[in-house]
């Protein structure tokens, strides 16, 4: 995926459109991502006990990965995002895979 768990992100379609926000949780699976305070639904649930009330409870749902566009931290502007290997090697012995904004040309560290 592009973006990982911290990142800033805006959404680019739906009823969220160019609303901006923290990610929270990342889903690689399902390729889905949860950003803070949007997209908001509301769930009817039973009582299920002392400990979990029954009522409407509001909660973020995720969204799919296509629909958020990383926020360069450098320009700070929603932009695509490419890879490039650097010559610096890793723990593994590898070169080291860096994610960098093509708006600016600049490394997104995170």
């Amino acid at each position: 995926m592009h973006v990982k768990t911290g990142d800033e992100v805006m959404i680019i379609t739906g009823k969220e459109k160019g609303k901006r926000g923290k990610i929270k949780q990342a889903q690689p699976r399902t390729k889905r991502v949860v950003v803070e305070g949007l997209n908001i639904v509301k769930r009817h649930t039973k009582q299920r006990g002392p400990g979990r009330p029954g009522g409407i409870i509001e909660f973020e749902a995720p969204v799919h990965v296509s629909n958020v566009m990383l926020i360069c931290p450098k320009c700070q502007r929603a932009t695509r995002t490419g890879q490039r290997f650097l010559e610096e090697l890793d723990h593994k012995g590898r070169p080291r895979k860096v994610r960098y904004c093509k708006a600016c040309d600049s490394e997104i560290v995170s």
